[in-house]
């Protein structure tokens, strides 16, 4: 019989679980409008930003963003303004 203790560093590493975001929740921190953040993320937009969070594709239709990279990108953008 298998142990039972073997799954417990599993369950551990699974004790920080990303938080996700969809695009009207990243629209709601960023002030960005859905458009905006799509044109952000597109590499042939004029208005392609590299340091915008990269998107999740979850399914063919449905992306997201980790909201960790989301508060990252805000705090840089705070802190850029600080250095001006």
């Amino acid at each position: 019989m298998e142990n039972l203790n073997t799954a417990q560093p599993v369950i551990e590493q699974c004790n920080h679980i990303p938080q996700l975001l969809s695009v009207k929740d990243v629209g709601h921190y960023t002030g960005l409008s859905r458009s905006t953040i799509y044109e952000m993320v597109n590499e042939k937009s004029d208005r392609y930003d590299p340091t915008f969070p990269k998107k999740v594709q979850l399914t063919q239709v449905r992306v997201v963003w980790v909201a960790s990279e989301v508060a990252e990108w805000i705090n840089n953008k705070i802190a850029d303004r600080l250095c001006r």
